[in-house]
């Protein structure tokens, strides 16, 4: 079978990122450099060149049995706080120097795909206070290959730009529905900063992908699905369990929205619906797909309510909640009893559709190290002793949001 991981992160070392940084910032990184101390253990250790050693991440994708990947940042970018994906969006003095940072990373993140051709599809980070510097950046990573299309930060509430819905980002909107380029949305953006203390930390792990999911709300009611009907969001990591309910529950306040009610429901959302021609789900169907990464068991007999042609597993490679190097065993333990032309859909064509992967090209490499669907129809009886990933997990849950 041919495996496409719609959900890995890659970045390069603190040092490496120089290069690829405008000359004129390079004196301001060398201090920052200097002074910046990682709080991260897991970019630290030995592993952490599996972010940026090319020949090591393909080397331990095969030993999985995963032949392409869809990569988001992971490392520590050029006068960043902390890691690309929850670090809080820059205040106005912060931004210059924050900005140069993201399109260094960009332009790594170029160099690095192009090492794989035909194996990666990189996804480019933008920032939202300037929506005119984001559309030239999207054009600009778009014509140095980077297929993976855009990842939209989250605006968490107090946040020093407008809310997603505000129609100040149209433009940006526009031009990746022009160029064809997936939205996507990754878990952990959009939430309040952390906070280094053990209350706040456990609240982050519960709340992070709440936070995340705002952005299909904001979009659905602010009309961009509307306005663009080929516009693509794709949600990445943050579960996919939650879209049933939450669709359940956003087409219920629609439809009080539109009652004529004297009611607050009407009153308060009765005019942002007002131009809106689909129900929330079926903006969700035609727009949306979801990076459901480490699908848990307890999530797979979901599909066919959130709709197989949406789902795209991935193994999240490198982070420690990944299903490196059991995701032969994880394929198993999801998917053992699914229908062999589903679990293509979920495993690769998905994938290969929304970033735009050659499955020709890759079903060589595929019948070189990959699984087969005998081996995964196999129930997996005995979960990995030193596994990591929640899939892995004895129980699991179904989240109501």
């Amino acid at each position: 079978m041919i495996v496409i991981s719609a959900d890995g992160h890659a970045g390069a070392d603190l040092l490496d990122y120089r290069p690829y940084l405008e000359s004129r910032y390079h004196e301001e990184f060398d201090a920052w450099a200097k002074a910046y101390v990682n709080p991260f253990a897991d970019l630290q250790a030995p592993e952490a060149e599996r972010n940026w050693n090319s020949a090591r991440r393909l080397r331990e994708l095969e030993q999985d049995g995963i032949v392409a990947e869809v990569l988001f940042p992971n490392t520590i970018p050029p006068f960043f706080p902390s890691g690309n994906l929850t670090a809080p969006l820059p205040s106005a003095a912060e931004y210059e120097l924050r900005w140069a940072g993201c399109r260094a990373h960009n332009r790594w993140l170029a160099d690095f795909c192009a090492e794989a051709p035909g194996r990666r599809a990189g996804v480019a980070e933008i920032m939202l206070n300037d929506v005119d510097d984001a559309v030239a950046e999207v054009r600009r990573t778009h014509e140095a290959g980077l297929r993976g299309g855009v990842l939209l930060p989250g605006v968490a509430p107090g946040a020093p730009v407008p809310p997603l819905y505000d129609p100040v980002y149209e433009p940006l909107w526009r031009t990746c529905a022009e160029l064809g380029l997936p939205v996507n949305h990754h878990g952990g953006t959009g939430a309040p900063g952390l906070e280094p203390n053990p209350v706040a930390l456990a609240v982050f792990i519960v709340e992070v992908s709440w936070y995340a999911h705002r952005a299909l709300w904001h979009l659905i009611f602010g009309g961009v699905f509307e306005r663009h009907p080929n516009l693509r969001l794709v949600l990445t990591e943050q579960g996919a369990d939650w879209i049933p309910n939450v669709l359940t529950t956003l087409d219920y306040y629609f439809d009080r929205f539109r009652s004529g009610d004297a009611t607050a429901e009407a009153k308060f959302g009765g005019p942002a619906v007002a131009g809106l021609s689909l129900r929330p789900s079926e903006y969700f169907a035609r727009n949306c797909v979801v990076g459901a990464t480490f699908m848990k068991p307890s999530e797979t007999p979901l599909r066919h309510e959130i709709g197989v042609d949406r789902l795209m597993w991935g193994s999240d490679f490198p982070h420690d909640e990944g299903t490196f190097p059991y995701s032969r065993e994880a394929l198993r333990r999801s998917f053992h009893d699914v229908p062999a032309d589903e679990l293509n859909r979920i495993v690769a064509g998905n994938a290969a559709r929304v970033y735009g992967f050659d499955l020709d090209f890759l079903r060589p490499l595929a019948d070189r190290v990959g699984l087969t669907e005998k081996e995964i129809a196999r129930p997996l009886e005995v979960l990995p002793a030193d596994a990591t990933s929640p899939v892995f997990n004895p129980e699991t849950i179904v989240r109501a949001w």
